[in-house]
């Protein structure tokens, strides 16, 4: 293939895209065609499973928050739901119940030793993969939303998943240009976006300087 045609898909899969977009792409690869049953841990009320859950079988999303529940319901992300303590999905549902659980943006708030047995469960009931989300290090947050899930209790660094097993990539850009829920910390807001887009092909191959991290734990070869 000529240097200018892949200098071209380069720039159009990883630098000529919109806000998150590697993420929600790269979360569809690892889920889509392989995942006949994935298991939302912490769905909230907008799950970004909702934009490819309907080419999965059967999602389920469980959430502490009733409203945030109804709201997802009303909006029909997923199959089935369960109100209740993400800490007792190992008491819910049985042995490699499902083809991948995932928990997007929830391990943070939780405190670490917790956190780690929330990761002990998702890794016993899938039978294909775990894939979790979570800022790079600690970002705080306090409860908002009238939430008190929302309150960020710890930070995971990539050595926290790879010593398990995972392997993992870096997302939405290098860390200084993202700040508090994600958004740009460089003004005005679109160019902040911008350059923190622009630095997502160093941020995935560079885990460690990203601002957040998408950590994935193939069970079969476990």
């Amino acid at each position: 293939m000529p240097a200018s045609q892949s200098l071209f898909r380069f720039l159009k899969r990883e630098v000529l895209v919109g806000e998150h977009e590697v993420f929600h792409r790269t979360l569809r690869e690892e889920l889509e065609g392989t995942c006949e049953s994935v298991l939302d841990v912490g769905c909230g009320a907008n799950s970004p499973l909702g934009r490819i859950g309907h080419r999965i079988p059967h999602t389920v999303g469980v959430d502490g928050y009733p409203v945030s529940i109804e709201r997802s319901r009303v909006a029909r992300l997923h199959h089935e739901y369960h109100c209740m303590e993400l800490m007792d999905i190992g008491e819910r549902f049985g042995p490699k119940s499902f083809d991948a659980v995932i928990a997007l943006d929830v391990i943070e708030h939780f405190e670490k030793p917790e956190g780690y047995r929330l990761m002990e469960m998702m890794e016993s009931l899938a039978r294909k993969r775990v894939v979790i989300f979570t800022p790079n290090g600690f970002l705080p947050q306090d409860v908002w939303d009238n939430n008190v899930h929302q309150l960020h209790r710890s930070g995971w660094e990539v050595y926290d998943f790879e010593l398990r097993g995972y392997r993992v990539a870096g997302m939405s850009g290098w860390r200084p240009l993202r700040g508090d829920f994600a958004l740009p910390t460089v003004r005005p807001s679109r160019l902040g976006s911008r350059l923190s887009i622009l630095t997502e092909p160093f941020a995935t191959r560079f885990p460690q300087h990203a601002f957040q991290l998408l950590a994935v734990r193939d069970m079969e070869a476990s």
